[in-house]
């Protein structure tokens, strides 16, 4: 007797189909001595790209169009928007109405970047790559700070062999052959590769994750650092270099900028994702919690209290007064809230919610002076006067709903969004009349 079944591995959950005739037909008759089934799985095999091609790979090159685009980053009149896992796009912003692409420069394993003077810090899968932008159109690799990040620190299951490398695709392959009937009903054995795992598959997280600090202009001096969005785990404070991994922060001291040397690398819990400046405070966004620590000592950071919440996506931005902190659900975060709410920082050792509000799916948020601004997924972007944080969804300013952003920065007249369908930009200096001023659509 033979019966077809297919198996399709995926997400690790073997399941098995058979017909419920052919199952009938099993119990019924047909009985014989030898039992054969036939099992279709999917066996997925990585495809590695070795360190020394990985450390190789820096280069730059012509512009090229929008495809993933995850962080972006704001220096000097210059746009640096990472091309997740590719590299980043260089764009001339200096006319927001007509912003102009420079270059590509190729980055593999590229997710978060922060800038200092002419100086551009970048990771690449395991490394800290250190790249000179004096001349955006011709950016050079000038340092590289190696094995620094923990496989997998940023990127949702990098599959990594300490032979072959890293894994940069998976190739799927058909296979069918004859079970033994006995297995049915029992657990089946599998070759290492046969899943299809969201999280093991690539290395190609969400772009989850800019580190976002409001500045009230678009000018900086050149030894200043840039800013970034809401969800980074990259940001720069005076002389040092702060990142984040899933359970680390890692000091870098910048004295000499080509030649960054980590400094401390210290425990602050897990699940992290975000990391946001405000003086000499840092803000850490978490899976089920904003942490704060004090960086008066900036190698030694401080922790001095943190604000739980049930599990979720965690970004993180905060002004004098409040942290305003959105959660959300999805397949990376898990839990089902969505919601902002608002955090009193009059004693940074003892902070408290005090507000909560109900949104639809919030990602990534910025504040400039007392106006909020908030990427609420499929319901697209909000903007809200913050100045009654006991009333902030009764006084929505404007909302563009047909775009779906999952960051931005305010620079005080201009607003950056980020998102699935590209880049846009507005002039909110009339919050009675906010203007869209360009775009770059994402090309498929």
């Amino acid at each position: 007797m033979r019966q077809i079944i297919t198996v399709m591995v995926m997400n690790r959950t073997f399941s098995l189909f058979a017909t419920l005739g052919l199952l009938a037909l099993s119990l019924t008759g047909c009985f014989e001595d030898k039992c054969e089934q036939l099992m279709t799985y999917y066996s997925y095999n990585p495809v590695y790209l070795s360190m020394e091609e990985i450390r190789a790979g820096v280069q730059t090159g012509p512009a090229q169009a929008l495809k993933q685009p995850g962080k972006m980053y704001y220096k000097d009149g210059f746009l640096f928007i990472s091309e997740v896992n590719k590299g980043i796009h260089v764009i001339d912003n200096t006319d927001p109405v007509n912003p102009t692409p420079v270059s590509f420069i190729s980055v593999p394993g590229n997710l978060d970047i922060a800038a200092k003077g002419n100086i551009l810090y970048a990771d690449s899968y395991l490394d800290l790559v250190v790249i000179d932008i004096s001349n955006p159109s011709a950016a050079a690799e000038v340092g590289r700070e190696q094995n620094v990040f923990p496989y997998g620190s940023w990127h949702n299951g990098l599959w990594a062999d300490s032979d072959s490398g890293i894994a940069i695709d998976w190739v799927e392959t058909e296979i069918t052959e004859a079970m033994d009937c006995s297995n049915v009903g029992g657990s089946w054995s599998f070759g290492r590769n046969t899943f299809a795992s969201q999280d093991l598959m690539l290395v190609s997280a969400a772009p989850n994750a800019s580190n976002s600090q409001f500045q009230s202009g678009t000018t900086n001096s050149a030894a200043a650092a840039g800013v970034g969005g809401s969800m980074a785990r990259f940001t720069i404070l005076n002389n040092y270099l702060y990142t984040v991994t899933f359970s680390d922060m890692i000091i870098f001291d910048l004295a000499t900028m080509t030649d960054p040397v980590e400094r401390n690398r210290i425990n602050v819990g897990w699940d992290i994702e975000t990391i946001f400046p405000r003086g000499n405070t840092l803000f850490l966004g978490g899976m089920t919690g904003m942490h704060i620590y004090s960086v008066d000592n900036p190698i030694a950071p401080e922790f001095l209290s943190n604000i739980q919440h049930v599990q979720s996506c965690d970004p993180v931005v905060a002004d004098e007064e409040y942290a305003y902190v959105t959660i959300r659900d999805g397949n990376d975060c898990g839990g089902s809230v969505n919601q902002l709410f608002i955090v009193d920082l009059k004693d940074l050792r003892n902070p408290v919610q005090i507000y909560t509000y109900n949104f639809f799916n919030p990602h990534g948020l910025g504040i400039s002076g007392e106006t909020l601004f908030i990427c609420d997924g499929d319901e697209g972007l909000k903007v809200y006067d913050a100045t009654d944080v006991s009333s902030i969804t009764a006084h929505q300013i404007a909302h563009f709903p047909n775009i779906h952003a999952f960051d931005v920065i305010p620079l005080g007249n201009v607003l950056l969004s980020i998102g699935e369908d590209g880049f846009y930009q507005y002039d909110y200096r009339d919050l009675t009349d906010i203007k869209l001023l360009s775009k770059i659509e994402v090309t498929p």
